[in-house]
């Protein structure tokens, strides 16, 4: 028996996962059927996970203004990153794996267990929700996940990058089509066939031949020459984007040692300051008291006498 392999990019909602609402296409029958693997909150998630880098990094700030204070949020009203992603893992079609069919339910248990092997592989990636749909067309796993890198020397130490943390699993940046996403999307699918070969299922690989690709694969396949010839010029832009990036954490350096002087030399020319005034009102009160006016008063007090 043979039967294709779907992985693909989901937007990632949540309620629709875990049935807040009920879309269209699902059969509100069903939904008890469906398998919850994992259900944490992302919140606590990102303290779990970012917590204590958090605090560390805060602790080195001199400057307010460049502390976080809620790291989710900070992600959130970013663009380098997303709050969290997610993949979407689909074994065959509506026409040869239909929910409610003993094939499907062979799906789902692969499904389930790929899961698990899924988790103690990917050791930078945090899962916080993952259910097996079974009251839609077709069976298929939602894994939603925080990616995050440790031992960074920019920002948090431990921070969500969805890049880095695939490069500290071995999926290391080649050219723009094989990038450390597409490598580890492609591993993943090997290690799902694996667990499908085990029940007797072989993977049916569409678009090996030219006659069987997609649309989208084919413009794809015809793009890929002029994509390499922009691959030097990209390679440049990044490069330069580096070097500015640098020379802005440098520049942010200098502004806090620059900070810091200046602190240091306030306080010194309040302290100068203060003596200043301090020998000032010493030498009015001495002026004072040898004006001619208290040495005539003095003189008229002896005569008296």
């Amino acid at each position: 028996m043979k039967k294709t392999i779907s992985v693909r990019i989901g937007k990632g909602s949540i309620s629709h996962n875990n049935r807040k609402f009920v879309a269209k296409n699902v059969d509100e029958k069903r939904v008890k059927d469906n398998m919850v693997l994992c259900n944490v909150d992302l919140k606590k998630t990102y303290d779990d996970l970012f917590g204590a880098a958090l605090a560390e990094y805060n602790s080195k700030q001199k400057r307010k203004d460049r502390r976080i204070e809620n790291y989710l949020n900070h992600i959130e009203n970013g663009k380098q990153e997303k709050p969290f992603y997610e993949l979407i893992f689909q074994i065959g079609n509506k026409d040869d794996t239909p929910c409610g069919t003993h094939d499907a339910e062979v799906a789902a248990e692969i499904l389930r267990e790929y899961y698990y092997e899924f988790l103690e592989r990917n050791l930078h990636i945090r899962v916080f929700n993952a259910v097996i749909h079974l009251d839609e067309a077709t069976p298929h796993l939602h894994v939603d996940f925080v990616p995050f890198a440790t031992g960074q020397s920019r920002g948090l130490s431990t921070r969500n990058s969805l890049s880095k943390a695939l490069e500290q699993q071995g999926f290391l940046a080649k050219t723009n089509l094989e990038t450390p996403a597409k490598q580890w999307t492609d591993f993943e699918k090997q290690r799902l066939s694996e667990v499908m070969r085990k029940r007797g299922i072989e993977w049916e690989q569409l678009g090996t031949h030219n006659e069987h690709l997609s649309v989208l694969d084919f413009k794809k396949q015809e793009r890929e020459k002029e994509v390499k010839k922009l691959d030097g010029e990209i390679g440049n832009k990044e490069l330069i984007l580096e070097w500015r990036q640098q020379a802005v954490t440098e520049a942010e350096a200098i502004i806090d040692t620059i900070d810091a002087e200046y602190q240091e030399k306030s306080s010194a020319i309040e302290r100068l300051n203060s003596e200043i005034s301090e020998k000032e009102n010493s030498k009015a009160k001495v002026e004072k008291l040898f004006s001619p006016k208290n040495r005539l008063s003095s003189a008229s007090v002896f005569t008296r006498s």
